[in-house]
């Protein structure tokens, strides 16, 4: 029987999750990476993008036709019904990209699906393991602030778009703490990479 261990991964906006999925991707971990599903479905062309016009207006796109996502962005993060709307367009076509990807993973894989929205999704129940990386608030918002080169409000109704951290962490088998460094990060990512090998190594 084809058999995998299938990984989510998620954490709030800024947390780190990013470099988890990176790590874990180095170690041999096959990533399945919601965002870049997202992104691809939303591609000039494609009848994600038009749905998102027709929905949003010509405003959502660039002079070349592209997505522009800071502006679509403004939109959605500050509006509820609005968010629903682009979910509803993005979703299904990220579980059907994400669906065949998982077919094509190989016997005794383990797989991790980095969904940034995880349990808003109500998604939790669909893996073996679900990983949360974790880190505070303020450090979060520095990092989005810094190198997303937006400002602090803007920061803060990212974050508060997504559920809280206490939401998260309720659903987790693992919580990584990325309130660290780097390397205290890999350092975690590394034992739970043995621990999750092991559990492949004892299905076969």
């Amino acid at each position: 029987m084809h058999r995998i261990l299938s990984v989510g991964l998620t954490g709030g906006i800024a947390s780190g999750k990013s470099a988890v999925s990176k790590r874990l991707a180095e170690h041999g971990a096959i990533i399945i990476d919601a965002d870049i599903l997202a992104r691809e479905a939303l591609e000039p062309g494609t009848s994600g993008l038009e749905e998102v016009v027709d929905t949003f207006g010509s405003g959502v796109l660039t002079e070349a036709g592209a997505l522009d996502r800071e502006a679509l962005g403004q939109i959605v993060f500050a509006d509820e019904d609005a968010r629903a709307k682009l979910n509803a367009i993005v979703h299904p076509r990220v579980r059907d990209a994400r669906n065949a990807l998982r077919a094509q993973a190989p016997e005794d894989a383990l797989v991790v699906e980095d969904i940034p929205l995880l349990v808003e999704t109500g998604q939790a129940d669909r893996f073996d393991v679900v990983v949360v990386v974790s880190a505070p608030v303020e450090q979060r918002l520095d990092r989005i602030v810094r190198h997303r080169n937006t400002s602090p409000e803007d920061a803060q109704a990212r974050i508060d778009a997504q559920t809280s951290e206490a939401e998260r962490t309720a659903v987790a088998d693992v919580v990584l703490d990325n309130s660290g460094t780097l390397d205290d990060l890999h350092a975690q990512v590394d034992e739970l990479y043995e621990k999750l090998h092991g559990r492949v190594s004892a299905q076969q």
